[in-house]
């Protein structure tokens, strides 16, 4: 039975203050109910009229076509004239908008060969929207075949060339068995792609070729929806963090966030009940509230790991800086407001996001915002799927709610989700090299977090398999301490250039921790 922690985030301003310092203790995961789903997925939340037959079960669809609560796009489908779409306004959260496929009788032009059956959608305008992905309804039903999507800058009358979205995003989920799993609330999807400002759409879902023993096309699932996903606006611009070394790149803005003493710490007056008690698992690291958990020298850390987790001492690396949740302006309504805990960290999965690589390190939130509107709202998981995120700047993010010291149960390699922690590089790495300033922060980030808990970046772990499309439920795989989504699952990620960089990776961060 897999070792698991449920604890409730419905903690107080005071209680957030003294929470105890040490990795909390385990017990038996609370079964997911109504009341703890997120808001998204509490059943019948959703006017009547915004639910469609393609997707009879799913929950407060007002949501998932638009905040403003219409599914009904803007203008004429079929127009290709500038519209700068409705404007966004100020403090939105963002928004999902949600179009059901429709079927395609011909491939809309010549490079895709003879007509094949799919669906899809015309040219339409929507309101503005910055990634988007393709849904259905079986999470355990697959897309045998391709996603195609084009898009119209907002503002703008030019479109996009044809975009490839990744169909195996399978491989990305919680565990076989798991309460996130069998919620009820998870469906099939896409990898999301990152597309920029956006307010027009066509898409293209075409199954693979004809069987030539049967003659006829794969099925593609049933309920095949469009999400366009807007992530809303920034939190409000502060002081840059650190540049990456050697680069001269655009960044992320964030507070420097020095830690102050236990006793100065007060919660501000803009912090939700949610938002606080995800900053207050991270309360022994920073101050409530915190945009921005600092570095630390690796003596520092040597002195906190104490506190922290034993068995740390002497090979932990430095503490790398994190952007924290409230950093990167995570929407904590939208999560489960359970933390679900596993016994340790033994091993750190490296991913690529497959969101694509057009993105500046300034957009990162803004991606980073996006995927876990996604993740949750769309896909139906219970938060942000991995533990932690890494953009091509080499800033550092808090991904997965819970703590980031911690061992948080999260969504990333499916069979190894337990005793294991996800880092997903933002971009796609198949045929682009990473960006060294991405690469070393994969590093410091390993370095210090599995030094926590004694692993050592360069050695080997057994883990047992929760079940996978490469090794069957219960099995034991021997693996790198560092290893890559591909080392546990039939996948390409984290891309060919990404994956050739990990055994610099796994010498770096060892190096860090002192061995």
């Amino acid at each position: 039975m897999r070792a698991l922690l449920v604890t409730s985030v419905g903690v107080t301003c005071a209680a957030a203050l003294t929470l105890p310092l040490a990795a909390p203790a385990l017990s038996v995961p609370a079964a997911h109910s109504a009341s703890a789903r997120p808001p998204s997925l509490s059943p019948g939340s959703g006017p009547p009229s915004a639910r469609t037959a393609a997707a009879p079960d799913r929950a407060n669809e007002a949501d998932e076509v638009g905040e403003e609560g219409s599914g009904r796009v803007l203008g004429d489908p079929g127009a290709a004239t500038p519209r700068t779409g409705e404007p966004r306004s100020a403090g939105l959260a963002g928004s999902t908008q949600s179009l059901p496929l429709e079927p395609l009788a011909a491939p809309s032009d010549r490079s895709m060969g003879p007509a094949t059956a799919g669906q899809g959608l015309d040219r339409r305008t929507a309101r503005p929207f910055s990634l988007v992905g393709v849904v259905w309804d079986d999470a355990d039903a697959e897309l045998h075949g391709t996603v195609q999507v084009r898009t119209r800058a907002t503002g703008s009358a030019n479109w996009s060339h044809w975009q490839d979205v990744e169909t195996h995003n399978a491989e990305h989920a919680a565990d076989p068995g798991s309460a996130e799993r069998e919620s009820g609330a998870v469906r099939g999807s896409t990898a999301p792609l990152w597309v920029g400002d956006s307010d027009g759409v066509e898409v293209r879902v075409r199954p693979e070729a004809a069987d030539p023993q049967h003659g006829s096309a794969a099925p593609l699932p049933e309920g095949l929806r469009l999400e366009l996903v807007d992530p809303g606006e920034d939190p409000a611009p502060r002081t840059a963090p650190d540049a990456p070394a050697g680069g001269h790149v655009t960044r992320a803005t964030f507070a420097r966030s020095p830690v102050p003493p236990a006793t100065t710490a007060v919660v501000p007056e803009a912090l939700t009940a949610e938002s606080a008690a995800t900053s207050a698992v991270n309360a022994d690291l920073a101050p409530l509230g915190a945009a921005v958990i600092p570095a630390l020298t690796k003596a520092q850390t040597e002195a906190e790991a104490t506190i922290v987790a034993a068995g740390a001492k002497p090979y932990i690396g430095p503490r790398p800086k994190i952007v924290t949740r409230k950093g990167w302006g995570a929407d904590e309504k939208l999560r489960e407001r359970n933390f679900a805990y596993t016994k340790s960290v033994k091993a750190a999965f490296v991913h690529h996001s497959a969101t694509g690589n057009n993105y500046t390190c300034k957009q990162a939130p803004s991606v980073l915002r996006s995927i876990y509107r996604y993740h949750v709202k769309s896909s139906g998981w219970r938060d942000f799927g991995y533990n932690f995120a890494v953009d091509k700047c080499g800033n550092i993010y808090e991904g997965r709610a819970g703590g980031v010291s911690k061992a948080v149960l999260g969504a990333h390699t499916l069979g190894f989700n337990t005793n294991t922690m996800g880092v997903a590089v933002l971009g796609t790495y198949s045929s682009t090299n990473p960006p060294a300033a991405a690469v070393t922060a994969v590093s410091k980030l390993t370095a210090w977090k599995l030094g926590l808990f004694g692993a050592n970046p360069k050695g080997k772990v057994t883990l047992v398999s929760g079940g996978s499309g490469k090794y069957a439920k219960g099995k034991k795989v021997k693996m790198n301490v560092i290893s890559g989504h591909r080392n546990a699952f039939a996948t390409e990620c984290p891309g060919a250039r990404l994956y050739k960089k990990l055994g610099k990776a796994r010498t770096s961060s060892a190096k860090l921790q002192g061995r």
